[in-house]
């Protein structure tokens, strides 16, 4: 089964330059490096709305 990538992780950029064809094991490879960086980002944000509403983490 194929996939429709964003080569350059930017949903918003649907330029035909910017697809690619991708089977999903492929697309899930080619992705992993933006799923690192989103899942950081969201634990991050998760523990500074804690400190600032529930105080330090202990």
């Amino acid at each position: 089964m194929l996939a429709t990538a964003h080569r350059d992780h930017d949903t918003a950029n649907n330029a035909d330059a910017n697809l690619a064809a991708f089977c999903q094991r492929c697309h899930i490879i080619h992705d992993r490096p933006e799923h690192q960086r989103r899942r950081w980002r969201t634990l991050f944000c998760r523990k500074a709305l804690g400190d600032l509403f529930s105080g330090p983490y202990g």
